[in-house]
């Protein structure tokens, strides 16, 4: 039996026994590029120097400026100048504010095909476009890899998603993950890696599969996929980059552990209503609600394609005059490219409004839709309240959707715009760096970092107690996302090296009361039901809560990367073996877990006591020996120093373990080699 492109990648990664590749089994793979942005990257670095590695031991790692650009006080522009001088000295690059959003620039100046990203965004998988697999994680799993040390994860299941046939007129690749969402909702890629194969992906560009990887996250995917091939190449050569291409395709015997057919002949443009991704319907069926916002960028449609859609369907026309619309360069090299070409003069006689190249109205950064105002995204996230208005409708489209219906003031049918041409895109790109991405010093001990009067000691917990007891401190329903634990904003993203100032915003928009009743009852637990801590990969949403005393989660089920986080800082992640025991519990009872340390060294079960009725409650924790070592550490930092403390690095003895095992791509096939200085 063949190889999928996926298990391919991971074969020549894997650090632990091959074994364990079976679905569920903790793996431990190497790590060739990170990433890190502004709003994540921060605690990344304070956390990789507690670890005491003076330089990253990646072939490449990268920190972006992209989130906070924002500067309406001294805390933004303060931190930019903690994580550029932290990545001069120990040995990253680092891109400057107004060079773009990293997930677009990575793909354009970094993405490798073969090889392994581990990025502390959950947007990260964007990287898949070109053949990587590309995985969001905590900031403290990414310290770890720059350190040296491997990444763990549950092995996924690799889920093929054949595409057959070609896309019509005014079909998007967004509306391919619209239908994706649509068919398996938010939680339906949860411990899924999804690789696209077939005839229907030669119709794609890489920017295009990008978007398709990029959302992929809102699935609760690992990651997702494409092969790399002649379009691929295309890619890296526009970039200057064509001697890093190399064809990685899955094997024609490739097995995968499901299938999932899309016929793109039949699928049309697509929707997401208020307020969840997976909330699909056909764009044709609301046709002709009225627009208030239209906002064309993001991570997810913010290249140059999406631009000169834009400009195509708008010029010589104008911007109704009952909506604002804005565009998104997602790079400097977007911007550069539409500015040259004329598109950027098209979208700017049209009355659209053209922002810098970072995340803005997508994290909350600016664009506030007005009260109860319907906003048309070309985005990825439309949860309550994440646009900065409490009380707004947000829907997501493809960038064709909202350019057409921006004309018409109304949501519109693409289609109905008449004949649709296809963009051109330049024949090689602005690929000069210079200035822009800045190279790590070659004199890093003459480097002094850089750190303003917010960014405060890194907090950390003891060890695991025997016993933990406390209130419930707050009861929660499905699909709480990390915006509802711990909200983003322009008010709020600043504080981000400031724990102990973010930490009074923690769960504020579900009750306002929460941290002021955490820091008064000396912290507890949190009820919740399925899918909990779905959305963005920011850890803040675990350690703010461990700051103010959080110790266990009790939930029917969790989101990947934030299940991590928690037992990263030891909190414990508890799940419901009877999910009728979610109707038991209520906010203020008083539960106690006796003998912790013990239940969780003698297996998965775990026993909670609901203390007003002596009844007990089941739970499991089912943890690899590894996270099982770090939750009784107290979490992964204490973990990885008690291994310092022991006289032999736990980071060091990964990184010796990778000496040996790392792998060199050759035409496509892997062999082992030597890592990269």
């Amino acid at each position: 039996m063949g190889d999928s492109v996926a298990m391919k990648i991971l074969r020549s990664h894997l650090v632990s026994d091959p074994a364990r590749m079976k679905p569920g089994e903790e793996i431990l793979i190497r790590v060739d590029q990170t990433l890190t942005q502004d709003a994540t990257g921060t605690m990344a670095y304070l956390q990789f120097e507690a670890m005491g590695v003076p330089q990253v031991r990646t072939k490449r790692s990268v920190s972006y400026v992209d989130h906070n650009t924002l500067q309406t006080g001294f805390e933004n522009a303060d931190d930019h100048a903690f994580l550029q001088s932290f990545a001069a000295k120990h040995g990253i690059y680092f891109s400057r504010p107004g060079n773009g959003i990293c997930h677009q620039v990575h793909l354009e100046r970094f993405s490798s095909p073969g090889h392994v990203l581990l990025g502390s965004d959950s947007h990260t998988p964007t990287g898949g476009g070109a053949g990587m697999i590309a995985i969001g994680a905590g900031g403290l799993d990414v310290a770890v890899a720059m350190a040296g040390g491997p990444f763990g994860l549950p092995m996924p299941k690799i889920v093929g998603v054949h595409l057959t046939g070609k896309r019509q007129p005014w079909v998007a690749a967004k509306d391919i993950i619209l239908e994706m969402l649509r068919r398996l909702t938010v939680k339906g890629g949860v411990g899924k890696i999804f690789e696209y194969f077939g005839d229907g992906v030669a119709d794609l560009t890489v920017p295009e599969r990008a978007t398709i990887c990029n959302m992929g996250a809102e699935l609760g995917a690992t990651t997702s996929l494409f092969p790399s091939d002649d379009a691929t190449r295309a890619f890296l050569e526009k970039q200057g980059r064509g001697g890093e291409w190399t064809r990685l395709v899955a094997d024609e015997d490739a097995q995968y552990d499901e299938v999932i057919e899309i016929d793109l002949n039949t699928l049309e443009p697509l929707i997401a209503k208020p307020h969840s991704p997976d909330n699909v319907t056909t764009v044709k069926s609301l046709a002709g609600l009225k627009l208030d916002q239209v906002c064309i960028g993001s991570c997810t449609n913010s290249s140059y394609h999406d631009l000169a859609i834009a400009a195509h369907v708008l010029r010589g026309k104008h911007v109704a005059e009952n909506l604002s619309m804005t565009l998104t360069p997602g790079s400097r090299q977007v911007f550069a490219t539409i500015a040259s070409n004329g598109v950027l003069a098209d979208l700017i006689a049209a009355g659209a409004r053209v922002l810098e190249s970072a995340c803005g109205p997508c994290i909350g950064m600016g664009q506030a839709p007005k009260s109860g105002g319907i906003s048309l995204r070309s985005f990825n996230r439309n949860f309550e309240g994440r646009s900065g208005t409490p009380d707004a409708k947000v829907y997501l489209c493809s960038p064709e959707t909202a350019a057409v219906s921006a004309l018409r003031g109304v949501l519109t049918d693409p289609r109905e715009a008449g004949e649709y041409v296809v963009t051109k895109e330049p024949d090689t790109y602005d690929t000069n760096d210079e200035g822009m991405i800045i190279p790590p010093s070659e004199h890093p001990e003459t480097v002094t970092v850089e750190r303003g009067p917010n960014i405060k000691p890194l907090p950390v917990r003891g060890p695991l107690e025997e016993v933990i007891e406390g209130d419930v401190l707050l009861k929660v329903g499905d699909n709480i996302t990390t915006d509802h634990i711990m909200p983003a904003g322009s008010k709020i993203l600043p504080l981000r090296s400031n724990i102990p100032a973010i930490s009074e915003f923690v769960f504020v928009r579900v009750d306002p009361k929460f941290p002021e009743r955490a820091k008064a009852r000396g912290g507890g637990l949190i009820v919740a039901g399925s899918n909990y801590g779905q959305g963005s990969s920011r850890e803040h949403a675990a350690l703010a809560p461990m700051y103010l005393g959080v110790k266990a989660v009790l939930a029917k089920s969790f989101a990947r990367i934030h299940r991590a986080n928690l037992i990263n800082f030891g909190i414990l992640p508890l799940t419901f073996s009877n999910e009728a025991d979610y109707d038991i519990l209520q906010q203020d009872d008083v539960l106690t877990i006796p003998n912790v340390r013990d239940q969780l060294r003698k297996g998965s079960t775990i026993e909670v006591v609901q203390k007003s009725s002596g009844q007990k409650i089941t739970c499991t924790c089912e943890l690899s020996e590894r996270q099982r070592e770090i939750l009784l550490s107290g979490g992964l930092l204490n973990h990885v120093r008690q291994g310092h403390a022991a006289g032999g690095s736990a980071v060091e003895d990964a990184a010796a373990h990778l000496a040996t095992t790392t792998m060199v791509s050759t035409n496509g096939q892997f062999r082992p080699g030597k890592p990269a200085v």
